[in-house]
């Protein structure tokens, strides 16, 4: 017998097994997660109108370069806390199933904004460095993008029928 859909589509697992569900709901990681991701998101707008800001007039360079420094620094503490996260709720620290491909893309953001740094630290350009910070940034709201739809598409799935 198939578990297919009249339609043929097969559907969507849970993200999420009660037992998950269960360690999820109980560990402090998942609020700091939600601390952490709506603050990032803060910064990440903050940073990206004073990056927009220095290139539109070529001023604020110092207000910039720190808000990306800054955003930058949230990120690597929101990775770290989301690989316990991870830990706990899947028993791995990164790359569980449910979050795959999530995970994939927060490494090409990890790197672009660890990029960005490593630009600011060897003096370049600063065109240059802004370029790689907006590069970094689009790669961000698509990965923020990737998490909202998944965890919308969950409390779908948990919602009562």
């Amino acid at each position: 017998m198939s578990s297919a859909t009249p339609t043929g589509a097969r559907p969507a697992s849970p993200l999420y097994s009660p037992a998950e569900r269960a360690r999820r709901d109980a560990t402090v990681w998942t609020l700091v997660q939600g601390v952490l991701a709506p603050l990032q998101f803060l910064v990440f707008l903050a940073s990206l109108t004073l990056v927009l800001r220095y290139l539109w007039s070529g001023e604020g360079l110092e207000a910039a370069t720190l808000s990306i420094v800054v955003k930058t620094g949230i990120l690597y503490l929101i990775m770290i806390t989301g690989a316990i996260w991870e830990k706990v709720v899947f028993g791995q620290w990164l790359f569980a199933p449910a979050f795959f491909w999530e995970d994939v893309f927060s490494f090409l953001v990890i790197g672009l904004h660890s990029a960005y740094l490593w630009l600011l630290l060897a003096g370049a350009d600063p065109l240059t460095q802004m370029a790689v910070a907006l590069a970094a940034y689009a790669a961000y709201a698509v990965n923020a993008t990737q998490f909202l739809l998944k965890l919308r598409a969950a409390r779908r799935m948990e919602a009562p029928a």
